[in-house]
């Protein structure tokens, strides 16, 4: 069990291993990921299971995607297809 993230990274650091940033972003551009997919509003939040309010919302700037959100959109934004095949993965099961 890690008690302090610091304390490790510098250890391992000490020892020649780096670590690759971890953690949600900061922020997302989500009309750019939405945008490099080539979906509508409603084609990309369908395709993604987003609400679509929720989508017109984070684009506009009236609301911001929480964390898990913005690990999520990140994820399509850098491995769509792999996005898309999860989430269909168990549809044909049913």
């Amino acid at each position: 069990m890690v008690e302090d993230a610091a304390v490790l990274e510098s250890d391992l650091a000490a020892c020649g291993v780096t670590l690759a940033p971890y953690g949600a972003p900061e922020a997302v551009d989500v009309r750019a990921i939405r945008e490099a997919t080539g979906l509508s509003q409603e084609g990309f939040a369908l395709q993604f299971g987003l609400d679509p309010a929720t989508l017109r919302n984070w684009e506009q700037g009236r609301s911001e995607p929480d964390t898990a959100a913005r690990s999520f959109l990140q994820t399509i934004a850098r491995h769509p297809d792999a996005v898309r095949m999860a989430l269909t993965a168990g549809s044909t099961e049913r």
